[in-house]
Parts: structure tokens; C-alpha cells; sequence
């Protein structure tokens, strides 16, 4: 099996002509695309409409090549879109597409592997609890039975999380102050989910009490993002695998807080990639082909002892404030502005902090 990686630059939301170009040359085979994720330059809060437009742009062009209805696409391919394009970070989409058969003995290098699951439906009661952990944990530790990688083999997992709406017997029969079911609790759980899942956390550790409260319990390899009215969650993990060929690979690693750039080093590190005087040289930045970060201003309100205002500056969002911080410091890094940072990292890397990940062409 292979992974390949197409990343396409728009401007605009609904902008899919390099997609759609791609299927048109023969570069692409729709039926082989597993995700599409992408940044688009709204504001990236729960009124951000930009997420929606291009997904539904996205559908309709697939839905042509899939033979299904644009509403069914989302049954067959994840689309996963983060809002706010701050600073130099520029709207983009990366589709990740599987070819070939499966190998008959193992390789001597390991390289990128990708595959997608849905959790089953979740009802509201269930969000931001450990019935939404163990479910989380269950379907990744599914996914990598079936890709034959090892918790260690795993880089990162991509995942929107359920948020399904709620009926009039939920309403009636459960306390409002006694839900958990919005954005914030399924991302917390669907990321201690995957921490429980690569073995970061024990379960004898996790309880719904811990759930957004004991910050010292987090995965270094969650990406997480929720969507309201979706039932069951989607997933799309990221290991390298012996069982896979081609020239990509994949590396992760954890900024302690928004300004760790010796993490953002390391990770290129483990593809072979050494910056020069801080930056990679113009052909090693060529080899990045697609970059992941979870970014939050730290709540606590300071960042390695200085006060930040973040929270406090009435005129722009905390979360723009730290996609910009963490998009620019990726980008003077890898010289690449084609930057995925999503925001709201409840337990997703250190409390201040967040996971990375970097795809590119093996050295």
C-alpha cells in the first residue's frame, strides 16, 4: 500500500479547481481518496460559515466521481476543515489518497500510513464522558490492528469529534447542567480517547471527573476538532508502517507552550531536515508537504512566567491571537506557509501547549 499527498492552495473557501484539475490530468483517482483537511481563512469560531462552504464544494465535486449524493460523500471520504488563517498561514487543502495492494512481507523502512473509522453514534448523555473515551480508544485501537502499526508507530490522529443534537426525552429526563454535549467536552474526551488508546494514559487514571479538569493527563498525538449535530465521531490516524512503501513519512513532537521552538526542530530532526541559522533551506522546505499544530493561550495566563493578555484584550479572540503565534513560528521554521494549526487543545499536549506533526518526503 502507499500514501500519497496532494496539497492544493486556494482563494477562497469554495475554491476546489486544484482538485479538480488533479482528477481531470489522471494525477488524482477519486475513488482513492481516504481525507481532505484543510485550512480555511474564517474566523474559526462555531459561526465560522467557511468550514461548511468547502465542504460542501468539496462533496459536490466529489460526489460526481463517487456516484452518490453530495450529502453521502462524507459516508465514504473525511472532510476536516479549521477555521482562521491568521498571519502568513495560507488556506489550503491537503488530500490524502491509498493506492496499490497490500504487501506480502515487510519493508526495511517504515513509511506513511493512513486509514479512516467512525466511532458508533453517540447519544447526548454520552459526550465528554468515558463513554465517549472508551469508544474513542476502542475504534483507534481498531484502526491500528488494521494497519499493523504499534501505539509508537503512530504520529498523529485526526479526529472531529460527535456533538449529536439533542431530543426532547434527553432534555426532560437529564438535568441541563448535568450534559456535557458542545464543543469542548467532545474534544476533551475524544482526546484522552486517543491518549488512552497509544497506551499515554491508564484507564485507572481517566474518570468523568478528570475530563477538562486533570490537565496533567493528555496525548501527544491528538488533533481534535468537534462538529455540532455530527453523531459519531471521525478519525483518520497517521503512522509509519513496514507494511507500507513510498517516499513519505511522518514525525511528531509536543510544544511545552506556543513559543517551543526547539520542538519544532525536533520533529524536523526526525526527517532528516536541519534548519539553517533557523530556517530550512529552500529544497529542504520543499520536502514539508503537510504541517499539523494544536495551539491555546495558555489559561493560566502566563507564558514561562510573563503575564499575556490574550484572554483579557477584548478586540480579538484568544484563539486568533494563538493560531498566529504558532502558524508563524512553524512558518519562519520550515520556510513553508502552508500551516494547519487548529485551536482549543483540551487535552491535546501540555496546557499551554500542543502537539505538532510534519509529513514530508523521506531523506
Amino acid at each position: 500500500m502507499r500514501t500519497s499527498v496532494y496539497r492544493f492552495f486556494t482563494t477562497d473557501p469554495a475554491d476546489v479547481s486544484g482538485l479538480v484539475r488533479a482528477i481531470a490530468e489522471g494525477m488524482i483517482n477519486p475513488q482513492s481518496i481516504v481525507a481532505i483537511i484543510g485550512k480555511t481563512e474564517g474566523n474559526g469560531g462555531i459561526n465560522d460559515f467557511t468550514r461548511t462552504l468547502a465542504m460542501m464544494a468539496l462533496s459536490q465535486v466529489l460526489a460526481t466521481h463517487l456516484d452518490c449524493r453530495p450529502e453521502l460523500v462524507e459516508e465514504r471520504v473525511v472532510l476536516s476543515f479549521s477555521g482562521g488563517s491568521e498571519g502568513v498561514a495560507a488556506p489550503h487543502i491537503l488530500v490524502f489518497a491509498v493506492s496499490g495492494r497490500a504487501a506480502e512481507q515487510a519493508y526495511p523502512i517504515k513509511r506513511l500510513a493512513l486509514a479512516s473509522a467512525h466511532t458508533r453514534p453517540f447519544s447526548a448523555q454520552e459526550v465528554g464522558r468515558m463513554a465517549m473515551v472508551r469508544e474513542t480508544a476502542r475504534a483507534l485501537t481498531w484502526l491500528m490492528h488494521t494497519l499493523q502499526v504499534e501505539p509508537a508507530d503512530v504520529h498523529l490522529v485526526q479526529i472531529k469529534g460527535a456533538m449529536p443534537a439533542l431530543d426532547s426525552a434527553t432534555t426532560e429526563n437529564v438535568r441541563a447542567e448535568h450534559l456535557r454535549c458542545d464543543m469542548a467536552w467532545s474534544r476533551g474526551a475524544s482526546a484522552l480517547g486517543v491518549a488512552l488508546a497509544l497506551g499515554e494514559v491508564t484507564e485507572s487514571e481517566l474518570s468523568d471527573d478528570a475530563i477538562n479538569r486533570d490537565w496533567s493527563l493528555y496525548s501527544s498525538r491528538a488533533s481534535v476538532s468537534a462538529k455540532p449535530l455530527l453523531r459519531r465521531s471521525e478519525m483518520v490516524l497517521f503512522a509509519n508502517s513496514c507494511w507500507w512503501d513510498g517516499d513519505l513519512v511522518i514525525a511528531h513532537g509536543v510544544m511545552q507552550d506556543i513559543i517551543d521552538v526547539p520542538a519544532i526542530h525536533a520533529v524536523l530532526n526526525q526527517l532528516g531536515l536541519q534548519p539553517v541559522n533557523g530556517q530550512l533551506a529552500t529544497a529542504d522546505a520543499e520536502k514539508v508537504l503537510a504541517v499539523f499544530a494544536k495551539s491555546d493561550a495558555d489559561p493560566r495566563g502566563h507564558i514561562r512566567h510573563r503575564r499575556h493578555t490574550m484572554w483579557t484584550d477584548a478586540d480579538i479572540s484568544d484563539m486568533r491571537y494563538s493560531r498566529c503565534v504558532v502558524s508563524a513560528l512553524l512558518a519562519g521554521v520550515t520556510g513553508e506557509t502552508g500551516i494547519y494549526v487548529s485551536t482549543r487543545a483540551e487535552h491535546q499536549g501540555p496546557q499551554g501547549g500542543g502537539p505538532v506533526a510534519v509529513i514530508g518526503y523521506a531523506s
